[in-house]
């Protein structure tokens, strides 16, 4: 390469490392090195810009599953359905559409979408995708309804449930009211009817606005009938909702309302309260004519009981709720990409809060941890992930997950660990100059991942750092004292263990001495003075000035003049003055110093300088002030402890000054006040009892008099733990809920904090039972808390409870303290409730019509389980049911199953509370196995790797694999091989060998192939065999050569006879077109035995010698008569070959 290009190359690499420290905020860089980055390509881990969120679809057009995120190089996209690979339609985008052609329902269910490059993966959260059918109204319901006129009366609207609730209208000439309104629910609400009421005709609508549906649903003909009772009136009562008491349950930032709606005559008002609180604190909004208590965002400080209250003229009604918010997941603080050098310490932390508590996941590029290699350098916190010494390998995306019963939220943590070779960044060969004596800086700033070392040197290689005048700053700068001309030279700065440096040259000038100083000069004040000065310097500086300057005179100003008193009062004096002259000089701020003795001691004399003076004491009095922050401040029993601000001096007024502290007991106003002087607080009294209120004052006195009289404060005298257990503590169980209530503490001898509520659950399952479902997480000691309720509730809702299990609680008060005698254990004990879902599902298929399924027990029994129901269906039919009765028997096979259906399996745990949620799975039956046919085969010396994909509902086949040597070998077949195992190593075979490989299924061959082993081996046994081929074939092909050129020239007999012999047989049979080597040896050729006499007839005995005697052999003449020496009948035979062996012996 090129310098030039190499140099390029060199610096956009660098670029980019530079860009990625200024992306990640965790390294500073340079201001300098970071205004002189051009703009390069960086890589980045990939970061979301667009996530998808949870949605209802109705049509095609709904489904839009967005997933877009940025990165270098550009992410890759990749989703998961519901726990499985979800094939993207899209390229260069992660968005899902909706393809018109695929059912829409095929699209509902949960998905997650992970962006990956090569420097991580980010992920999002899963999400919810819900597919419904377009409400419709099968038939509109037409009503006629009569009522008397002040009676209620509810217009119910039940228009198709939704994921999405629609808004409700109804349509009458009627003006909502106190009187009218619309309910939570929909449904019409009349507190009374009116005669007016029935001219109108009532129509409910139901809009379903993602649905862009609006359904007519009801229509009401309401007819008013005459009464008497109208003018007696009616007590009110609740329409909505029934009951005295509702338990609401909410979640954290949800807009919750709770709604009261009172029937009666007149129309009641309503109004509503927080108990033990004040409406007016809380963030409530009262709508709907008072009808509604609608809170916005509720948070966890709306917790609490809530009564709403509907009166009129004939009484009164009232309703509870109890508010309980909890929490989602939400993010108490978010953490930042970072980047880290090699070698450093990275703490990733994930501050989550929730109700219930949150528990705390971590991933890597969208692996789970614990599916991840083990490393001892990673260790994992209730809220952090700390990584010790980390590696340019452990840059990755980070997810961290927060999740509760209500939900989860994921981060993505990017997290880049870098490694940049070490530069310098200050400039090379700079003259540094200095003077004799001086002290100067020699700069060698440095930048790298991790840190450089850097050394200084002389130009003699002997280090700086032992000299004593010698520091070297952590940016690398080194500073040299009390220079002398010794230090001249050069310097090298370099980084350790790198051959990078730079040079520093350091030049050192003689001081410069003045010669001539400016003399004393003497000027009139105002004019100026022109001061001479002649000096010496080194001969090596060349910019210098001679300065001529000017002097005006300065000096302090002189002091004022005049000074008088004026406006002299009992606390305050004005003072006057004229100033002096200020010498060139303007006077910033006049300082004023006080004198002041107390007259009984004039000699005690005390003085201070204020620059801003506006109340002075001229003359004693009595003090004008008391002290403030009169307060109690006692801690044990039978003191009283009385403290207060300190007064200043200034506002003493006068001598002899002190405290005249004041106490009573509060309950006895009619007391006189008793009383004692201190010179300063506390003041302590004894003898006070245990928490007993006192009237405390503090008033101000000295030797002129007293004070104002002070205002009294209560104070406590110190307190004890409570004394009596809180009594009347009762139960009261609904569900998984259990209200305790008790009467408020007595003698507790101290300020109540609260309550304190121990719980115990003494029902827990069996150790048996946990080792037989392998449950042994779940805790077997006491499952026990405590519930705080602070101030002076004297109720409390616990919630959450387990069914159908036995609790132990009691009460305590609590003070500063401590807490009082428990009261009373109070045990009681959950009702029997469904159960939860089995703790998990399988299936096994032991036909292609038949189908196991086992479970094991749920975790959360609730009850005593009397058996199980189980559900399934194919995905498009009805369901099918099977009871089992017996809790005991977790499996059950399900027969005459379609092999070609794909089902959906429910089982339900049972109690006699009712069935309770499903474990759900989706299976179809295995189908026959058979051997693979799609077989993928790697060879390598002596083995053969093959491996094939399982069939996905194919049960297993065993099989055999025969193969044979293609060169003298014998069949032989492997182990039996499993169909589902996918993969299959045959070993100990030959190195270089062919193989011949088939499977056998039935009768017939299934698969094969011919594969051969690596290595030398095939040559070296079959070489032998073709080199023998090759050379037979040669010597034939020589023989064959010497045969024509023996017989072109008269070769001997021998040889021609062997040539006749080879060729003769082919020949004849060969056809005019058809030449053969031996074409010039044919019978009636030029070349051939006849010219060796006329007529020849050749014989041979035996051996191979001529017999009998020549004779004349010519063409036969076309219609010949057959009088010629040869046989006029056929063609005469050829002569009989003599065998190779003879010819080969025999003599030349």
């Amino acid at each position: 390469m090129p310098p030039v290009s190499r140099a390029v190359t060199l610096f956009s690499q660098k670029m980019q490392l530079f860009l990625i420290l200024i992306h990640f905020s965790a390294v500073q860089l340079p201001e300098d090195l970071i205004t002189s980055v051009l703009v390069f390509s960086v890589k980045k881990p990939p970061t979301l810009t667009n996530v998808p969120t949870s949605f209802t679809a109705f049509f095609h057009e709904d489904i839009n599953l967005t997933c877009e995120a940025t990165g270098n190089p550009t992410p890759s996209f990749r989703w998961e359905k519901d726990g499985k690979n979800f094939e993207l339609n899209t390229t260069g985008s992660g968005t899902i559409k909706a393809i018109k052609e695929e059912p829409l329902e095929s699209y509902a269910g949960h998905y997650r979408c992970y962006a990956s490059n090569t420097l991580g993966t980010a992920v999002t959260q899963t999400v919810k995708v819900i597919v419904e059918p377009q409400p419709s109204v099968n038939q509109q319901s037409k009503l006629d309804m009569k009522v008397y006129e002040g009676q209620s009366i509810i217009l119910t609207c039940n228009p198709p449930e939704s994921s999405i609730p629609p808004t409700i209208y109804w349509m009458h000439h009627i003006n909502q009211s106190d009187r009218v309104m619309t309910g939570l629910d929909g449904n019409l609400y009349f507190a009374n009817v009116l005669e007016t009421d029935g001219k109108a005709q009532y129509l409910c609508t139901a809009q379903y606005t993602k649905a862009m549906t609006v359904l007519l649903d009801t229509f009401v003909q309401l007819k008013v009938l005459q009464s008497n009772d109208v003018i007696h009136g009616k007590k009110p009562q609740l329409l909505s909702p029934t009951g005295s008491h509702t338990l609401v349950q909410t979640l954290r930032g949800q807009n919750v309302t709770l709604e009261c709606i009172p029937k009666g005559l007149p129309t009641p008002k309503v109004e509503w309260q927080k108990i033990n609180d004040h409406l007016s604190d809380l963030r409530a909004e009262l709508k709907k004519h008072n009808r509604w208590l609608y809170f916005e965002s509720i948070t966890e400080d709306d917790d609490g009981e809530y009564r709403c209250r509907a009166s009129n003229t004939h009484g009164h009604t009232t309703h509870t709720f109890t508010v309980t918010v909890q929490a989602a997941p939400y993010w108490l603080k978010v953490p930042q990409d970072l980047m880290y050098t090699p070698g450093e310490t990275v703490r990733l932390d994930c501050l989550a809060k929730g109700n219930p508590e949150p528990i705390i996941t971590w991933s890597i590029n969208g692996q789970r941890l614990e599916n991840v290699d083990d490393d001892p350098r990673r260790t994992v916190t209730s809220s952090a992930l700390i990584l010790r010494d980390v590696e340019v390998t452990d840059t990755a995306v980070y997810q961290c997950e927060a999740t509760n019963k209500h939900g989860s939220i994921l981060l993505n943590i990017k997290l880049l660990v870098v490694e940049l070779p070490p530069e310098i960044l200050s400039s090379d060969g700079v003259v540094y100059k200095v003077f004799e004596n001086g002290d100067i800086q020699m700069h060698c700033e440095s930048f790298g991942s991790p840190r450089p070392h850097i050394k200084w040197e002389r130009d003699d290689k002997v280090s700086l750092i032992p000299d004593p005048r010698v520091s070297l700053l952590t940016n690398g700068t080194i500073e040299l004292e009390n220079v002398t001309h010794i230090d001249s030279g050069v310097y090298f700065c370099s980084v350790k263990q790198t051959n990078i440096s730079i040079t520093a040259n350091l030049e050192v000038f003689n001081r410069t001495v003045i010669l001539t100083g400016p003399k004393d000069v003497h000027v009139v004040r105002g004019s100026a003075a022109l001061l001479h000065c002649l000096f010496y310097k080194d001969s090596r500086l060349h910019d210098y000035k001679y300065l001529e300057f000017s002097v005006g005179s300065l000096a302090s100003p002189d002091p004022p003049s005049s000074l008088s008193l004026s406006d002299i009062e009992d606390h305050s004096v004005t003072l006057s003055w004229i100033p002096g002259p200020s010498h060139n000089s303007p006077i910033t701020v006049p300082i004023v110093t006080l004198c002041w003795s107390d007259r009984n001691n004039a000699d005690m004399l005390q003085c201070f300088n204020q620059t801003v003076l506006s109340l002075l004491f001229f003359s004693c009095t009595a003090p004008s002030e008391n002290p403030t922050g009169v307060r109690s401040n006692s801690t044990d029993p039978g003191t009283l402890i009385v403290t207060w601000d300190k007064m200043e001096n200034r506002l003493h007024n006068g001598p002899n000054f002190q405290y005249k502290v004041y106490w009573r007991e509060a309950q006895e106003e009619n007391r006189s006040w008793n009383y004692d002087f201190v010179k300063s607080p506390p003041f302590q009294i004894n003898n006070t009892g245990t928490y007993t209120p006192f009237e405390i004052k503090v008033q101000a006195v000295n030797s002129v008099g007293e004070g104002l009289s002070p205002e009294p404060q209560i104070g406590h005298s110190g307190e004890d733990k409570p004394e009596e257990a809180p009594t009347g503590v009762s139960c009261v169980v609904t569900k998984s809920t259990v209200r305790v209530t008790w009467n408020e503490a007595q003698r507790v001898r101290g300020q109540l904090l609260g309550y304190k509520v121990p719980v115990i659950t003494t029902t827990l399952p069996t150790k048996q039972f946990c080792r037989k479902y392998h449950l042994c997480s779940l805790r077997l000691e006491d499952d026990r808390w405590v519930v705080e309720v602070h101030g002076t509730n004297t109720s409390k809702e616990l919630t959450d409870l387990r069914l159908f299990s036995q609790y132990e609680l009691w009460v305590t008060a609590f003070n500063k303290k401590g807490e009082s005698p428990p009261s009373k254990l109070q045990t009681f004990n959950t009702p029997e409730g469904v159960p939860g879902p089995p703790g998990s599902l399988r299936f096994e298929s032991p036909t292609n019509t038949s189908l196991t399924l086992y479970w094991t027990p749920p975790l959360e029994i609730n009850g005593k389980l009397v058996g199980y129901m189980v559900q399934y269906q194919q995905e498009v039919e009805f369901i099918l049911m099977q009871e089992i009765k017996d809790p005991n028997k977790n499996d059950i096979t399900l027969k005459d199953l379609d092999p070609s259906s794909y089902y959906i399996f429910k089982v339900m745990a049972r109690t006699a509370a009712g069935d309770g949620p499903p474990i759900t799975e989706r299976g179809a039956t295995m189908l026959e196995g058979a051997p693979p046919s799609n077989i993928t085969i790697v060879s390598s010396n002596t083995s053969f790797n093959l491996s094939w994909v399982p069939g996905e509902r194919e049960r297993n086949h065993g099989f055999h694999i025969h193969y044979i040597r293609k060169i003298g070998g014998q069949w032989e077949e492997s182990e039996v091989v499993n169909s589902s195992q996918g993969f299959y190593s045959m070993t100990g075979l030959q190195t270089g060998t062919q193989y011949h490989l088939k499977i056998v299924y039935g009768n017939d061959t299934h698969w094969q192939h011919e594969i051969s082993t690596k290595g030398p081996g095939v040559c070296a046994e079959i070489c032998w065999l073709i080199g023998l081929i090759s050379a037979v074939i040669l010597l034939i092909l020589i023989l064959l050569i010497l045969c024509l050129v023996k017989r072109s020239r008269g070769g001997k007999y021998p040889l021609m006879i062997f040539c006749a012999y080879f060729c003769s047989d082919g020949d004849e049979k060969r056809s005019d077109s058809q030449r053969s080597l031996c074409d010039d040896s044919k019978v009636g050729s030029d070349d051939s035995l006849a010219e060796y006499g006329d007529s020849v007839d050749i014989q041979f005995n035996e051996d191979g010698s001529f017999i009998g005697q020549y004779s004349g052999r010519g063409p036969v003449p076309h219609g010949h008569d057959g009088s010629s020496p040869a046989s006029p009948d056929s063609v005469p035979p050829p002569p009989m070959a003599p065998s190779m062996s003879s010819i080969l012996n025999r003599p030349s």
